[in-house]
């Protein structure tokens, strides 16, 4: 009996320990009828789901820590927010209102309006003085927010995208709590891929099937040529503008020795079809790779374009443009 009722206690201390949260988000009238997701942002988790009425999305429930969060519509993304206890409104510019953390977050990000506005008129001696203020700012805001969700927002979208996977690990050192975020562990995991695919290691070889064909990347890198791997989406701006570079060195050293071969990751094969009859692309594409290449060599963004030599060795990595052609033209010359 004893053990029950102290269960019971338990139990009981739990539940009262949840605060309620009330989320309440503007829409449009086009959305009526629709389902509303609310998700976690760094778990990718669904939180709740509610039907859109009058252009509103209105949740309700109980948090027991805030955490970072969005709601979604139709794949649509609204702002970030913190999911915390308390009324959470939000505003069609600044984003979300209402509770301590969400209010603490707004004004930061209007400070970083704020700076970038600056920064478009500034000469550049004033620009790096911004650049230095800029990244001060977030660095103090970080380190007073290493407990809530501001410093890890601060840290997964400012400090770790670009950092080496043994920065980190420094990283997690001095921000114990960050490192168990899943996002964070993500980002670990790429930038250890991105270091074992660097210059001077050997090329990693995957398998795609699409329309009941699989191919590899092995398939079109041979013994004895240089190999440019184009990974790419139609979608994706810079890509389509490194095509021309692509183009111009392929008519310029295919016949010394040069391949290339496009990997279409993060999109419809439909469209990379389209994209590459529209933009003349001549070499052979891998269609459909989605994540499968991009997992593998701890690709975080695109275009990512990596030569590889006769011998199988990577020999540069994420070069654009001149930097791109001057890496090609030293080794092919």
């Amino acid at each position: 009996m004893k053990f029950l009722a102290f269960a019971a206690a338990l139990l009981i201390a739990g539940v009262a320990s949840a605060e309620q949260y009330k989320v309440i988000t503007p829409l449009s009238k086009d959305d009526d009828g629709a389902m509303a997701f609310l998700m976690n942002y760094d778990t990718g988790e669904r939180v709740d789901s509610v039907l859109v009425a009058d252009g509103v999305a209105t949740f309700q429930g109980q948090v027991d820590e805030p955490f970072l969060a969005i709601v979604t519509v139709d794949r649509n993304a609204q702002p970030m927010f913190i999911l915390e206890p308390g009324t959470i409104s939000f505003n069609a510019t600044e984003g979300a209102f209402g509770t301590m953390l969400n209010d603490e977050l707004r004004n930061l990000n209007r400070k970083i309006s704020e700076i970038k506005g600056q920064y478009k008129t500034a000469d550049p001696d004033t620009q790096q003085r911004l650049i230095a203020n800029f990244e001060a700012m977030l660095d103090s805001t970080m380190n007073a927010n290493s407990d809530n969700p501001i410093g890890y927002y601060i840290f997964i979208n400012g400090s770790a995208p670009q950092a080496s996977a043994a920065d980190l690990r420094e990283m997690f050192k001095k921000y114990p709590e960050f490192a168990k975020g899943a996002r964070a562990k993500r980002m670990l995991a790429t930038a250890e891929k991105s270091e074992a695919t660097r210059p001077g290691k050997k090329y990693v070889d995957f398998a795609v099937t699409y329309n009941g064909k699989t191919e590899r990347l092995s398939d079109y890198v041979k013994p004895g040529k240089y190999t440019l791997v184009d990974f790419w989406a139609s979608w994706c701006g810079p890509c389509m503008r490194q095509a021309a570079v692509l183009k111009d060195l392929y008519a310029k050293y295919h016949d010394k020795g040069l391949d290339i071969v496009g990997v279409a990751v993060w999109d419809q094969p439909e469209n990379t079809l389209a994209a590459i009859k529209s933009h003349g692309l001549v070499w052979p594409n891998i269609l459909d790779a989605q994540t499968i290449p991009t997992d593998l060599y701890g690709i975080s963004g695109i275009p990512c374009i990596i030569l590889i030599g006769p011998d199988g060795t990577i020999l540069s990595r994420d070069k654009q443009g001149e930097e791109l052609v001057a890496d090609v033209e030293k080794y092919i010359k």
